[in-house]
């Protein structure tokens, strides 16, 4: 392929993503409450914390995921839209001083610095209750399925999920930790949020069963990769969020320092690549999005 062709298909598919972040912008702006006066406090924290300017990483990758596997696009924007809520409420409970204290986020102060922290926890709890509303709520899909992705979002987000991730986090992340260990607070901390999306977009869509398991690899690897990434974002000065958050914490960055982290999350991007290329054969949409995150 000659490089004017590479290029071709680089500028394609930055328009493509561009559309589709101006898709889900637009239905979460639709889906949010709107601030009915300049006392709704609640509902101006809810969209500063869920319209914030960033990656939207989540919800784009459920798009391409569903996509890739011929699903309806109107019923995986609004999974996608669901999934940004579920994400930016557990930014907003991370941050508070009683979790990690944070006070920037996305380049901005964090949600409880700018509307108290009352507020900031009743904008989780709206966040994640219109989710669920959300996907409980979407047209055309069956109910058995709707049920099915309701049950995930429940786990994703519960005890067992993002809730136990973070407690972990909290209490295990101050003491030594074996490789294992931390690995598996990672995967609770961010990989089942990208398990959940891979199996809505698998269950909103015709694919054969076997291409489900191999979802699951892909979004185990990805966990992992997004984790480390997020860990060296913590010494990157050139970063929009807090630095020196994790100090103090068992990480694997602690455990084996920069270069090897850098290496590991190679080693995770290349088996991520490995499932799509098992899960999509030549639709390289999801690994040239991986590739503009991760270069």
């Amino acid at each position: 392929m000659t490089a004017y062709a590479t290029a071709t298909i680089d500028s394609g598919f930055t328009e493509h993503l561009m559309q589709l972040r101006v898709a889900i912008d637009g239905r979460l702006d639709e889906l949010l409450p709107a601030a009915s006066n300049e006392r709704d406090l609640v509902a101006a924290a809810v969209r500063d914390g869920a319209l914030a300017r960033g990656k939207r990483m989540r919800p784009l990758l459920l798009l391409l995921a569903a996509n890739g596997l011929g699903a309806s696009q109107h019923h995986a924007l609004d999974i996608a839209c669901a999934i940004e809520m579920v994400h930016a409420a557990s930014l907003i409970l991370d941050d508070m001083p009683c979790m990690d204290n944070a006070q920037l986020r996305r380049g901005r102060p964090t949600v409880h610095l700018a509307f108290g922290e009352d507020i900031a926890i009743l904008a989780a709890v709206a966040l994640l209750s219109r989710a669920f509303g959300v996907v409980a709520s979407i047209e055309g899909v069956r109910p058995l399925v709707r049920t099915q992705l309701v049950e995930i979002l429940a786990n994703t987000v519960g005890s067992q999920g993002l809730v136990q991730g973070q407690l972990q986090d909290l209490r295990d992340g101050k003491h030594a930790r074996s490789e294992e260990e931390i690995a598996a607070t990672n995967n609770l901390k961010t990989g089942v949020l990208f398990s959940a999306i891979m199996d809505m977009a698998y269950l909103i869509s015709d694919a054969p069963k076997p291409v489900r398991s191999v979802l699951q690899c892909f979004a185990i690897e990805l966990g992992h990769a997004v984790q480390l990434y997020d860990d060296l974002q913590d010494i990157n000065p050139n970063s929009d969020k807090d630095q020196g958050k994790d100090d103090g914490k068992s990480t694997l960055l602690a455990l084996y320092g920069e270069q090897k982290v850098r290496e590991r999350l190679d080693g995770h991007l290349a088996r991520a690549q490995v499932c799509l290329d098992e899960a999509y054969g030549g639709d390289v949409y999801i690994g040239r999005f991986l590739s503009m995150l991760f270069a």
